[in-house]
């Protein structure tokens, strides 16, 4: 796939123009055809009129009609086949931006690039589908401007004064609608902007929706998104009016034109200087000229909004990765070092987890326990933290993100659940081949012994139709069948009672031995379940030893994770 220019707006602009060049040709001939054909209907009645009439024989009438039918299929024609390979190039330049926006947005982005997912979304369907319509605006403005010109230069050889009069009114007119097509720029660009935070604030509220009816925040919610809605409303409706005056204009000022070289065809007619037959054709031409000059002049104000998606689109193509990709590759094996790591709430953090160990790590803060997953998960650019962390041996600098995935899973707490089946949730690629072993060891074998389709149960988008319980044993079993070398899992059982909990724990266990395992968690059962333990307060390991041996050594211990 090309590259976009140093992913700008322009850039993208260019490379969806470039890519398309072969399709855009095609279709600017066969668009300049059809309006070729268009314009060649009045001119055609006009000599109609000069010269079969004059001669008034079946013949002279028949070649007539039979020209009138040459023109009206070639307009049918042109315009079916130009607009097929338009639209078709379009729609697919349009899923090509979708696709590489959707690419870039599930990978880490800067920081400081402010979108949320619900801005990514919207940036992701709307302004990809925006931007691809440069591909039709710029065949049909270049088409537009063939029927101007082929209409000035008949008109022309009617009348000079005719021809000028087109051409005249035609560059005011463009003049005039310039500086209105700005402004839609401007404004469109802040109405995608405000639409694209309300769709952000709608998912927040929709990932919150069970904490913010816990707390009883439903309507400071509701009074939040209201107001970000409201500004959208607002900008929408001065966008609109700004369309409405944009078309109003331009309808008004082609109507102008075209009443201009009606009349003035006939004052030429009624003095002698053009015949009949010129003004039959004058006055359809004037007719006809509205439509091309309505797409001619509508074309900036496209372009506009096209360059203000693409630019939108740049800011998400533009962002830099949390890293940059290192060049070499973690040994396979899988043991895991934290060496004085300073974040957040890490002060000097020192582990070491060697392959095949199942490790639990204690957080007494859960700030400090957040802050390691996220290093872990490499959702932090190890050049924003003092330390290193070592896979296998090689520092996460050195490796890009997808080799570090290769080998190591994080698996977050509150692990996204998606629209679909239990299957594709565990299993979205459908090459897994530990699905049974991950079903039975997080004992999501529960949940698929209530329903008759079995794995393939549907699972409602965030899991709506599932419990928190449920919703924890699907996330724990999609990581347990990626079957990653390392595997770091971050509570996933706080949400199942106690029993269960006792069974994921040594199913655990056992599923993942010889593998390496890192369990962040409080719970008293996966804790005993596990080879040692580490403790994390204030930022540093206070304490090492097995579960058991901690319960009876550590008071600060047994009072912070006994149940």
């Amino acid at each position: 796939m090309t590259t976009p220019d140093k992913h700008t707006g322009s850039g993208i602009l260019r490379t969806a123009l470039r890519r398309n060049a072969g399709a855009m040709a095609w279709g600017t001939v066969l668009m300049g055809m059809y309006q070729a054909g268009e314009t060649a209907f009045p001119i055609a009645l006009g000599l109609i009129v000069e010269h079969t009439m004059q001669e008034r024989s079946l013949g002279a009438l028949g070649w007539s009609i039979a020209a009138l039918a040459v023109i009206i299929t070639t307009v049918s024609m042109s315009w079916r086949f130009g607009m097929r390979i338009l639209q078709k190039a379009n729609t697919t330049e349009a899923h090509r931006w979708r696709v590489r926006v959707a690419a870039c947005g599930l990978q880490p982005v800067a920081r400081d690039v402010d979108l949320k997912s619900g801005e990514v979304l919207t940036i992701a369907t709307e302004d990809a589908d925006q931007t691809a319509d440069i591909i039709e605006v710029v065949p049909l403005l270049i088409s537009s401007l063939v029927a101007v010109l082929i209409t000035a230069v008949t008109l022309g050889m009617a009348s000079v004064w005719l021809g000028v009069l087109v051409i005249v009114g035609t560059v005011a007119i463009l003049s005039i609608l310039s500086v209105l097509s700005k402004r839609i720029g401007t404004g469109t660009r802040e109405q995608q902007a405000r639409v694209a935070r309300a769709g952000a604030k709608v998912a927040d509220l929709i990932t919150g929706l069970r904490p913010l009816h816990g707390f009883g925040g439903n309507h400071a919610a509701f009074l939040s998104y209201r107001k970000v809605s409201t500004e959208a409303k607002s900008q929408a409706i001065t966008v609109a009016k700004v369309n409405g005056a944009y078309a109003g204009t331009a309808q008004a000022l082609n109507a102008i034109l075209a009443t201009a070289v009606t009349l003035m065809a006939g004052g030429l007619a009624f003095t002698g200087q053009i015949t009949i037959g010129q003004l039959v054709m004058a006055v359809g031409l004037a007719q006809f000229i509205m439509e091309p000059l309505k797409l001619f002049s509508e074309m900036p104000k496209y372009v506009m909004i096209a360059r203000a998606s693409a630019e939108r689109m740049a800011l998400v193509l533009a962002a830099p990765p949390v890293m940059t990709p290192g060049p070499e590759l973690p040994s396979a094996g899988g043991d895991l070092e934290v060496d004085s790591v300073r974040y957040g709430s890490l002060r000097e953090l020192k582990l070491h987890v060697p392959a095949g160990e199942f490790v639990a790590i204690a957080a007494y803060q859960p700030r400090a326990a957040a802050d390691l997953a996220s290093i872990l998960a490499v959702h932090v650019p190890p050049g924003t933290y003092e330390g290193v962390v070592r896979v296998s041996g090689r520092e996460l600098a050195d490796l890009s993100i997808e080799a570090v995935r290769e080998r190591m899973l994080v698996n977050p707490y509150d692990g996204e659940i998606f629209a679909g089946t239990l299957r594709t949730n565990i299993d979205p690629a459908g090459t897994g081949r530990m699905v049974a072993e991950a079903v039975e060891a997080s004992m999501l074998i529960d949940v698929v012994a209530l329903h008759h389709e079995g794995l393939d149960y549907g699972v409602r988008d965030r899991g709506a139709n599932l419990s928190g319980g449920q919703r924890q044993r699907l996330s724990l079993a999609r990581a347990l069948a990626a079957d990653a070398d390392i595997l770091v899992l971050h509570d996933p059982t706080t949400a199942v009672d106690a029993v269960t909990e006792q069974l994921i724990a040594r199913n655990l266990a056992q599923l993942r031995r010889g593998r390496t395992t890192i369990v962040i968690t409080s719970s008293p059962a996966l804790l005993d379940a596990a080879d040692r333990v580490l403790v994390l307060d204030g930022g540093v390991i206070t304490a090492e030893d097995t579960h058991r041996n901690l319960l009876t050594s550590d008071e600060t211990y047994r009072l912070a994770v006994a149940r």
